[in-house]
């Protein structure tokens, strides 16, 4: 979700992501297998693999549910009927938003994604629909306390893209995606350690949302987010510092 204070959104969403910790095993168990099955089981040459047992090894997995779901893939076994499918849409208030699914069932997660947008006041899109408002980035995340002046030389020195430092001392580096982890890793060389690495869809426009809206929209996001077949939810949707704290 965009917004001009990212860590405030974070903070604001944290307590109910840790809450899903078995959803999120199931999204990286699924990741990672089928990132192995497409571009092999070593970490080292496969780049999409290495970031999924990154974000795997974040969210405390083990280093054994990791290694055998690396194996099925690699194996080819209990994945070949996995695939990957994105839906897109406007939420409540005109937000763009775009889901990132995998499943073994086209028909049951279309028919839960264009449920969760009819019954939170959006409508589910065609493909394309929204898809343009949004750039495939990576998207480097360090929480406020970070030197500012130091993290954007060293960012700049890597080539990174961009450089976005928000109201409450949180900064984000984007990058290219396929820039994404030379310029992490020339990062955390210099001695910045990241609150979070991913590759997002990074929106061109946002949309800056009220309170009500706010809520409406996090509704949305959050039904699509319990889906078990979704692995990521993006917004252009921006929530004003003074909004997040009323929804706190």
């Amino acid at each position: 979700m965009a917004g001009h204070s990212k860590w405030a959104n974070i903070k604001h969403r944290k307590e109910r992501q840790d809450a899903k910790k078995g959803k999120i095993f199931t999204k990286w168990i699924r990741e990672l297998t089928v990132a192995a099955r497409q571009g092999g089981g070593d970490p080292a040459s496969n780049p999409r693999l290495r970031l999924a047992q990154d974000k795997a090894l974040g969210a405390n997995m083990s280093r054994d549910i990791i290694d055998r779901a690396i194996a099925r893939g690699a194996g080819a076994a209990d994945a070949d009927d996995m695939v990957e499918l994105g839906y897109e849409g406007y939420g409540p208030g005109g937000v763009a938003v775009m889901v990132e699914t995998m499943t073994d069932n086209r028909n049951r997660t279309a028919a839960a994604v264009r449920h969760a947008f009819s019954k939170c006041g959006g409508n589910l899109g065609t493909d394309g629909s929204v898809s343009y408002l949004f750039e495939r980035k990576g998207q480097i995340s360090f929480a406020p306390g970070v030197n500012e002046d130091a993290l954007i030389e060293a960012a700049m020195e890597a080539d990174a893209d961009d450089v976005v430092s928000h109201e409450d001392g949180s900064i984000d580096v984007f990058t290219s995606f396929s820039s994404f982890y030379a310029v992490r890793n020339a990062l955390e060389a210099a001695g910045f350690t990241p609150a979070d690495a991913e590759i997002v869809m990074q929106p061109t426009t946002s949309a800056v949302l009220d309170l009500d809206m706010a809520e409406k929209v996090l509704k949305l996001i959050d039904m699509l987010e319990d889906l078990d077949d979704v692995q990521n939810v993006y917004s252009n949707a921006e929530i004003p510092d003074e909004v997040l704290e009323q929804l706190s």
